[in-house]
């Protein structure tokens, strides 16, 4: 049920690209369910991300990876599988498939011969540069409907959520 039947909520979204708006669908308290409206955000997000500019010859979640070794050559596998939420046996694979790829090489250290560290190889590094204005030039599209300040805030409100913190 609705928590006030007189002014219910209603999810207005896009479904696809040339579609009409789905509307008059009732979503009662969903629409202060923070996981919710984050997971619809998360679609609309990468629907958007998808939808425009050059397609990438990896997915988003596999040029974020590669960025993010990239920004900490050598990183162990384990710690950059926890930061980005990737678990254990996905992130082997994930690796595992990008150095059959040529983009990423795994070291085990001396020191500790349980850990794998990781970095790009010389055509991981020029793939992360070849489709870096082509990736983070797609902010735009994924900021559909909101205004710079309003985005400004929101990413804002995002990070102190998720706990990442920025130069200051």
């Amino acid at each position: 049920m609705p928590q006030d039947a007189t002014a219910p909520t209603v999810l207005e979204r896009p479904v696809q690209a040339g579609s009409t708006q789905l509307s008059g669908v009732e979503i009662g308290d969903l629409s202060g369910s923070l996981g919710f409206v984050l997971r619809i955000c998360q679609l609309l997000a990468f629907d958007r991300f998808y939808r425009s500019g050059e397609p990438l010859p990896i997915s988003a979640g596999e040029y974020s990876t590669l960025w993010t070794i990239g920004m900490n050559p050598g990183i162990r596998q384990g710690q950059l599988g926890t930061a980005l939420f990737i678990k254990p046996a996905h992130m082997t694979k994930l690796i595992r498939r990008m150095e059959d790829q040529g983009f990423v090489q795994r070291v085990v250290p001396e020191d500790d011969r349980r850990a794998v560290c990781l970095s790009l190889t010389p055509v991981g590094e020029a793939l992360i540069q070849r489709f870096r204005d082509t990736f983070f030039g797609r902010r735009a599209a994924e900021a559909e409907g909101l205004s710079p300040k309003e985005l400004e805030e929101f990413l804002r409100l995002l990070r102190k959520y998720a706990g990442v913190t920025t130069r200051a």
